[in-house]
């Protein structure tokens, strides 16, 4: 059977909190670049093939495409890690400094590979700084004031808006790495993390990483949005409703549901030691989400 059973999926959770957490600073960042360029390139594909189509949910079909390669190469989301680190940090398994830093470190490196990725894409549609008539460019300026000017014109009410929707998204974009953990086979992983990715895109909601590439890319393509805005208007407000959004919603809250039913939990909390070998069969490449 491919299925695999919440209350062993919840020590999947746990453990791969723990791996990440002891992951080493050049690894946290490479692992971080490549995915948030991964994710960036996902992002301009939904939104061209929302400008073909003019359907904007075929953008959020596509999208996922992104999330299930960062997730089946193991590299590194900070957004996914908002749920399971702190469950190691809950289970002793590892530190708040360890979660904290692996935090930078990752959202570090999406910066580098988001901007990087900005670049090249600006090049590429503008051909090399000489034609700004792709459509592309005005949906990328539109979508960076969209993020940043939008919430602004609201005030504090804007402040709160941007970080109840990064609540929404995260919410699905954690339970896109945990229902990957659901199946033992890859074509089962597939489609349990695609469907609730598709969820938030398709409905707007607010995510860190994607809009590291959005906002930034707007305004080397002449967005009226300044680092400022950004960071005041979305960058803040977006990261912490993304990690509320996963650590309440899904860690905490799955980890209540399921903490009975966890295989050998109990075991492992009468002997000592025996919690830091991990659950038996559990794959590798669990581990690494």
């Amino acid at each position: 059977m491919d299925y695999v059973k919440p209350g062993e999926v919840l020590g999947s959770m746990i453990e791969a909190g723990k791996t990440k957490a002891e992951l080493g600073i050049m690894q946290l960042i490479v692992r971080g670049s490549l995915g948030g360029a991964i994710l960036a390139c996902a992002t301009t594909l939904a939104f061209t093939a929302a400008a073909q189509t003019k359907i904007p949910m075929a953008g959020a079909i596509l999208f996922p495409v992104g999330f299930v390669m960062i997730i089946l190469l193991g590299l590194e989301l900070v957004t996914g890690s908002f749920a399971l680190i702190p469950l190691a940090v809950l289970e002793k398994k590892t530190t708040v400094r360890r979660m904290l830093g692996n935090y930078f470190w990752v959202i570090l490196g999406h910066l580098i590979g988001c901007a990087v990725y900005a670049a090249l894409y600006g090049l590429t549609i503008t051909k090399m700084g000489t034609d700004l008539s792709n459509p592309m460019v005005q949906t990328l300026i539109t979508a960076s004031e969209g993020k940043t000017k939008a919430y602004q014109s609201l005030g504090a009410e804007g402040l709160g808006l941007a970080f109840i929707k990064a609540m929404l998204c995260n919410w699905m974009v954690t339970l896109g790495a945990v229902m990957a953990m659901t199946s033992k086979s890859t074509s089962g992983k597939i489609l349990a993390m695609w469907l609730p990715i598709l969820t938030f895109f398709g409905q707007g909601f607010e995510h860190t990483v994607v809009n590291f590439f959005v906002i930034p890319a707007g305004m080397m393509l002449g967005a009226n949005v300044t680092i400022a805005d950004w960071w005041i208007w979305n960058g803040i407000p977006v990261l912490l409703g993304n990690f509320a959004g996963g650590l309440l919603f899904t860690g905490l809250l799955f980890y209540l549901s399921q903490k009975s039913s966890r295989p050998g939990a109990s075991a492992a909390a009468e002997l000592p030691g025996r919690g830091e070998a991990g659950l038996p069969g559990t794959p590798a490449l669990e581990k690494s989400l």
